[in-house]
């Protein structure tokens, strides 16, 4: 398919001059990987679920990726063609993208927790010729799902199911040793450019529908470069990644870092503190990147287990922010600098704090920009303020995609490249940021963000529901929790198990649905007649000693 990628050409000149995009594309560092240290690990890939490990050298993940190549070109997929990964964390998911790479396709990773409602459009959307899934994940039957799926979506011409065992599985179709007979005809001929779209990957939005986010290699690597300078990367550290790779965050920093870098990368398909614990020590983690209540568990686990965390060096914390009291409590016990960090699915880690601030810098701010990335804070009228003045957030970055797939009038940049992130917060005069709030109608539960329309939408379809108001209730480990307040049709009532119920039967990802219920006559209103969440956050955070 043909992607509208239309905020790449206007910038490319610029951004090339400037050095921020330097041509290069994530299949040339393997390439240098494969060709320095072939038989250096690449991966280790840990199965929490499973309680199994499979190490892979530079040069047998190059196989791999290739027998997925060939596998998928017999599969019909070609320049440009989507394949989505419904995969947990693993070498699969590693091979997979790099396979799609090797022959143009474009690469589309979808969470685990989606259900049909979600993927239905998702792969719709993206015309996603190839879905690969795993049999069973966290008890859950995702190729009955997606076989439910299929007869609905025209351009989906295969399901690969992963553990499946048949003659759809990864690997029979996808991991076939008969296939290395052919590797010689994958070239990289086909591989995607520069400047050519080789993700898509979906964003909870507030329109009750997600967005596609397009991503090209210049725009991933323009923010992986600048943030491993920062963090003084390099060959030597050993990356734990337990975030999900369908993530954003899991996807770039770990597996496209790691790549980028040449360094070793080790994958947890589930998270498990005690295990994440463990490995730290016994593979000498240095780099870790996750949300608040990751870094918690971390620090629980290594207190209670005594796992010797001497090896890690940095926890790169991002998603909300990270209470004062967390990042102290963390740095004392891992004995690693917690970095704070600020971006989004649409550009990446933006800001960061330095090696050289001070220890507490993480729990006062988001960090300061990156190389090749400015911040505007604006008021209500679009004008600049000045320092620790609270307004709207403005970017302008490298990093930033390459537009919203088939809606270019949703992309929120102005003719001189500034975006408009629907996130508030304010500048210090040392330039460092402090995210305050979003303009967007979104909660962030543990860095999973949940779109408040789509939910409201789905409640509004309860027989018993007459008005209805989601919004995030505090909660010192997740950041947020959803709570929906309801106003229940005359005569008639809601109980929390029966909502959960009704989200269930609806289809909704079970991470969407409310986990409090307030039943009320009225809700705070405007004269106009639109609820005043801001007035039902405030109580909220009363209730939790917050104001």
């Amino acid at each position: 398919m043909e992607f509208d990628a239309v905020l790449i050409e206007p910038r490319r000149v610029q951004l090339e001059a400037d050095g921020f995009w330097p041509g290069k594309t994530v299949e040339g560092c393997f390439d240098a990987c494969l060709a320095r240290s072939p038989d250096d690990l690449a991966v280790t890939s840990v199965s929490v679920t499973e309680g199994t490990r499979r190490d892979l050298t530079w040069a047998e993940l190059d196989l791999a990726a290739d027998r997925v190549a060939v596998g998928l070109r017999k599969l019909g997929v070609g320049r440009k063609d989507v394949v989505t990964c419904q995969l947990p964390n693993g070498w699969q998911f590693v091979a997979l993208y790099l396979g799609c790479s090797r022959i143009g396709a474009v690469f589309n990773p979808v969470m685990h927790i989606f259900r049909e409602r979600e993927l239905s459009f998702m792969l719709a959307h993206g015309e996603a010729k190839v879905f690969v899934v795993p049999k069973l994940f966290n008890k859950f039957d995702h190729e009955r799902m997606a076989e439910g799926l299929k007869p609905d979506l025209p351009h989906l011409e295969h399901i690969v199911v992963l553990g499946g065992g048949g003659s759809n599985s990864f690997e029979a179709l996808l991991g076939n040793p008969d296939f290395d007979s052919e590797r010689d005809s994958i070239g990289r001929e086909a591989c995607l450019g520069p400047n050519e779209v080789v993700e898509l990957i979906y964003t909870s939005g507030t329109t009750g529908e997600p967005k596609g986010v397009m991503h090209t290699p210049n725009t991933i690597l323009s923010n992986l470069v600048p943030l491993s300078e920062r963090l003084r990367m390099g060959r030597a550290d050993v990356l734990l990644m337990a975030s999900p790779m369908a993530h954003q965050t899991g996807f770039a920093y770990g597996l496209i870092l790691p790549v980028m870098l040449g360094a070793r990368m080790v994958l947890m398909d589930k998270w498990d503190k005690g295990v994440a614990a463990n490995l730290v020590e016994k593979e000498g983690v240095t780099w870790t990147m996750a949300s608040t209540p990751f870094l918690i568990d971390l620090t629980n686990a290594v207190e209670e287990g005594g796992a010797d965390s001497a090896s890690l060096r940095i926890f790169l914390c991002a998603g909300t922010v990270i209470p004062g009291p967390v990042v102290e409590r963390a740095q004392n016990v891992l004995g690693a600098r917690v970095i704070s960090a600020w971006g989004m699915t649409e550009n990446g880690a933006v800001t960061t704090v330095r090696l050289e601030d001070p220890d507490d810098q993480s729990a006062i701010s988001d960090g300061c920009p990156l190389p090749g990335v400015e911040i505007q804070i604006r008021d209500a009228e679009g004008k600049p303020v000045g320092a620790d003045v609270e307004g709207d957030i403005f970017l302008r970055a490298c990093s930033i995609f390459g537009g919203y797939l088939k809606r270019p009038h949703l992309n929120a940049m102005d003719e001189d490249h500034w975006f408009e992130t629907g996130d508030r917060g304010r500048v210090d005069a040392k330039g460092y940021v402090r995210i305050t709030g979003r303009s967007k109608d979104i909660i962030i539960r543990g860095a999973e963000n949940i779109p408040v329309v789509e939910v409201e939408a789905e409640l509004y379809k309860h027989p018993a529901v007459a008005t209805v108001a989601v919004v995030g209730a505090p909660d010192e480990r997740l950041g947020e929790r959803a709570c929906a307040f309801v106003i229940p049709k005359s005569g008639q009532s809601l109980g929390f198990e029966e909502m959960q119920e009704f989200l269930q039967d609806r289809g909704l990802t079970k991470l969407y649905w409310p986990e409090r219920l307030e039943l009320r006559d009225a809700l705070p209103m405007t004269a106009s007649g639109k609820i005043q969440k801001f007035a039902l956050r405030g109580e909220l955070r009363k209730e939790a000693g917050l104001e």
